[in-house]
Parts: C-alpha cells; structure tokens; sequence
C-alpha cells in the first residue's frame, strides 16, 4: 500500500495513478493500429504502456520475444529506465507504468512513433487493465491493518480492483491520509509499518506480478 508518492492531494484522487494514465493517453492518442487485433474502433486496438491484458497476446508467435522487443524499443527513443513488460500464465501483461508516467512529452512522441506496432505485438491494451493478483492483495491488506492500528484509522483495505503502480504498491486517497504525507498520522505509520509497506511493494513488482498472484 502505501508510496509516498501516491499519497492523495486536497482533490482526493491518486494523482501518481492518474497522471500514469494521462501518460498512457498520450501514447494511446497515436497508438491506434487498424486490422492489429478484435473489430472496431481504437478501444479494440489501441496499445499502451500501462499494465493491460492482452487477448492472445497480441498475436505474436513469441511472446517473450515481443515483450522484450517492445522494452527495448520503449528504452531506445527516450525512456531508458522502462522494465521489460512481463505476462502472467494466464496471459495478463503487466508493464512499467511508472517510467512512462515520469518521461517528457518529446520522449512520448518518440515512442508512440517508433514503437506501437510492437507495443500491439505484445499485447499492451490500454483497455484491458488487469487487476491486482491476490498476492498483492493480501500484502496490501496486512499493510492496511497496520496503519489503521498506527495512525491511519480511515485506511481502507485494497481489493482487486483498487488502482496501484507496479513496484510501488497501492494508491491513497485524501481521505485515508488527511494530513498529508507530512502529516503525523502518515508518519507513525510508516514508522510502525514498514514491514507490511515493504512486503507490499514488493509483491507490487513486476517480478512479483509476473507470477499471477
């Protein structure tokens, strides 16, 4: 659960989760590949680099292949530190969101120029998210039982469905940390939980998620 840098500000969203998907929206705006994958318009087509799940995986006879294909081309035009994307046994695909959320715009467009008919190959869709595998789940809920106990008493426990950034753990929302990362709240509770908040992140790893929970 819980990155600094996902903490919520005043408006009450996760802003490290919405501004990942801005990233994506960018990339998915010039991404859209006609006759690459089901009918339809760019919502059956459109690759991305957020985590997704790809239907039969993209269609490449190699998928490890693909996936580091698209790695290495996301890493060439501008976003050295983007991880390999990694699928799961039951072909989720689970990619570095982080890295693209945090590359400059020129980079993007780099990308989205180079790279989408492999980003497609392997299977990256921006309309196919995967939700969190019970593993991260259950890290995420230990963590959250911990900060309820230690300062935090509004800290909800994360489903599969709650919004999180490979290796770096669930969101928060203002709600849940209402003083703010500086507060005394989130403070004592990072101190009391560091245990539970690093077990979480790293079952948020791509590593971790690559196993499918």
């Amino acid at each position: 659960m819980r990155t600094t840098s996902n903490t919520a500000g005043p408006g009450g969203g996760r802003p490290g989760w919405l501004a990942a998907g801005l990233a994506a929206g960018i990339l998915a705006a010039g991404l859209a590949l006609a006759g690459c994958g089901g009918p339809g318009g760019p919502a059956a087509t459109v690759p991305s680099l957020g985590h997704a799940a790809a239907a039969g995986g993209g269609g490449s006879q190699d998928p490890a292949g693909s996936l580091h294909a698209a790695g290495q081309c996301v890493r060439q035009h501008g976003v050295p530190s983007f991880a390999d994307p990694v699928r799961t046994p039951s072909g989720a695909v689970y990619s570095d969101l982080r890295s693209v959320q945090d590359a400059p715009a020129a980079a993007l467009n780099a990308v989205r120029a180079a790279c989408g008919t492999l980003l497609a190959q392997a299977g990256l869709n921006a309309e196919k998210e995967p939700p969190a595998p019970p593993a991260l789940v259950q890290a995420g809920v230990r963590a959250a039982e911990c900060e309820r106990a230690h300062g935090l008493p509004s800290m909800q426990d994360p489903t599969a469905r709650t919004p999180y950034t490979p290796g770096h753990g669930f969101g928060l929302t203002a709600s849940e940390v209402p003083g703010g990362k500086l507060g005394q709240g989130f403070q004592q509770a990072g101190r009391a939980c560091s245990a539970q908040i690093d077990a979480e992140i790293r079952a948020s790893t791509l590593s971790s998620l690559a196993s499918d929970g």
